[in-house]
């Protein structure tokens, strides 16, 4: 599975890579995360719950940021479980770019891939749901660091819970660990986590 988009956001650059990289924040955009804990240098544990169509589940899953380069860009590579849902794993790449002084320009491109019952639902509706959950996380983030985000509506095919990062990333989130990044700051956490969803 493969994801990229790029969303306005209503901030500066550095704000934006502040935002990114902090885990509340990350935790409270992200639908269903549950928790973003540190777990190693530029790594973090996991924990949400989403569904996809029929399939239901807990993730608990790993992140790790590399190819950090503050305030630019990060690589999240990431891989979660969700037991008898399935498990998915990927890896995300996330740059911003400014866009005059108030705005940055946040593109990220993931892939992932799906395993258990989360495989047998159909690429269509992972997708789905993949996008749903970014276009939440972007709406949500876009409101906490300063407004409205620019970003992209998700199908409707995708359960809106959250859900699958693992296979957004693989959008989000996919659920490729780019999303997440960071490097700049201290607290390196990443918005990719929810994608990874393990």
């Amino acid at each position: 599975m493969e994801l990229s988009e790029t969303h306005t956001l209503p901030v500066p650059q550095q704000r934006a890579w502040d935002a990114l990289n902090d885990t509340e924040i990350l935790r409270v955009c992200i639908p269903g995360c549950e928790s973003i804990d540190p777990d190693g240098e530029n790594a973090y544990a996991v924990v949400l719950s989403a569904s996809v169509g029929p399939v239901k589940a807990r993730f608990k899953g790993r992140m790790l940021l590399t190819d950090i380069e503050a305030p630019n860009s990060y690589t999240i590579v990431f891989e979660g479980q969700g037991g008898a849902a399935g498990f998915g794993k990927g890896n995300t790449r996330v740059t911003l770019e400014p866009e005059g002084e108030d705005a940055t320009k946040l593109t990220y491109t993931a892939t992932a891939q799906v395993g258990g019952k989360l495989a047998q639902i159909g690429s269509r509706l992972v997708d789905g749901a993949a996008r749903k959950i970014a276009g939440e996380f972007f709406k949500r983030f876009g409101a906490q660091v300063g407004g409205d985000a620019d970003g992209a509506t998700a199908p409707d095919d995708g359960d809106t819970a959250a859900s699958d990062a693992a296979a957004q990333n693989t959008e989000s989130n996919e659920a490729t660990d780019t999303e997440s990044g960071g490097g700049g700051t201290k607290r390196k956490k990443s918005w990719t986590a929810w994608i990874s969803k393990s």
